[in-house]
């Protein structure tokens, strides 16, 4: 993992709605929603205590030097607006970091990079059934600026606890500013990606041998239905979601020069890129591996109905021989013949049998039976 780019800017004073400026205490609103406020100089953390607002983290990166990071947790739009207000967030952006539910992307807006990953996490589960949940998925939001660098997650899932401690404990990366933070977040979000497709092509290889698994009976698993196929194809369909939409900003990161990304971070985008093509690829051989699997199944349930019909058939065919020996027999005619024959019932009943061992036979030789 790699990361990092030294950045200052000009940030907007924050104003409340009755035109006063925000306390430099952390307000309750605000602090709900903060999960972690940090200035960073020379790539190492510098000491403060829980009172750090985002307002004094700006203020003394634009007197010191070296960058903030603010990390917040689901924010209301009361508790984001303070925040936007002070690092100058475009209101679009703003809006999309509040309510979620956005595609993955990548827009500027003035000196501000923002960019909307879709974290997926991989759901432990003893049995794959009908209704399993296989991924969940949440959202990280970043904005990436000149000496700030903000994250807005959503979800239970994609905490960056652990990647901000890995990014302390490598100096020299995190020198590099903002902009490898931001490589550092991208490269954390596809290597989850290569985890879970590594747990979903177990699952797939479970049902696809369950599928075509010889032995079953009727050449349909009993332990397969379609339903079961159909939610795991659901299930790689929101996992598709998240990894499709997010192969062109990684082109632009990797590509394309930026003021706000390091030449020498953009080369470790390069990587993530590869990474993402790579999982890309797999997201679309599940997809079109279980539509084959899923026809295959059906395929498999109908020619089990078929053998079943063609039994049923069989064995009406051979009832239809005593059948029609009793409903002739059975009429009430006085003049019939052999009606008062001696050795009538048990010829008639030898022959019935004889006929119907025929036709059984014949139609077991046949594969019908």
């Amino acid at each position: 993992m790699s990361m990092i780019h030294n950045l200052r800017a000009a940030v907007r004073p924050s104003l409340r709605k009755d035109g006063g400026t925000y306390d430099t205490t952390r307000s309750a609103a605000e602090s709900s929603a903060v999960v972690d406020c940090a200035v960073y100089r020379d790539g190492v953390r510098l000491p403060s205590d829980d009172s750090l607002t985002p307002r004094m983290a700006i203020r003394q990166v634009r007197r010191d030097g070296g960058f903030a990071w603010i990390g917040l947790h689901e924010p209301t739009e009361d508790e984001f607006s303070g925040v936007a207000a002070e690092f100058g967030l475009h209101p679009l952006a703003v809006e999309d970091a509040v309510h979620a539910h956005q595609r993955p992307k990548l827009e500027r807006y003035d000196d501000t990079l923002f960019a909307v990953f879709k974290t997926i996490h991989y759901v432990e589960h003893d049995e794959l059934t009908a209704t399993s949940e296989v991924v969940e998925s949440g959202e990280v939001m970043c904005f990436t600026g000149r000496d700030f660098f903000i994250t807005v997650r959503h979800g239970g899932q994609g905490s960056l606890r652990a990647l901000r401690h890995r990014l302390q404990d490598d100096p020299e990366l995190l020198a590099k500013g903002p902009s490898a933070v931001l490589h550092s977040i991208a490269d954390h979000v596809v290597d989850g990606y290569i985890a879970v497709a590594d747990a979903m092509q177990d699952d797939i290889d479970d049902v696809e041998t369950e599928v075509f698994s010889p032995g079953r009976r009727g050449g349909v698993s009993r332990g397969v239905d379609s339903a079961r196929i159909y939610q795991l194809k659901r299930e790689v369909l929101e996992f598709k979601r998240a990894v499709s939409p997010l192969m062109r900003p990684m082109q632009l990161l990797s590509e394309r020069p930026m003021r706000l990304v390091d030449p020498d971070i953009q080369k470790y985008f390069r990587d993530v890129a590869d990474h993402l093509a790579r999982v890309h690829e797999q997201v679309v051989a599940f997809d079109e591996l279980l539509n084959s699997i899923l026809q295959a199944n059906l395929a498999q349930a109908s020619v089990a109905q078929n053998e079943d019909m063609r039994k049923i058939t069989s064995w009406a065919a051979i009832v239809a021989v005593p059948t029609m020996v009793c409903g002739v027999y059975g009429m009430n005619f006085e003049h019939m013949p052999e009606l008062h024959w001696r050795y009538g019932y048990p010829t008639i009943m030898g022959l019935t049998v004889v006929l119907c061992l025929g036709i059984h036979r014949t139609l077991k030789r046949n594969g019908w039976l």
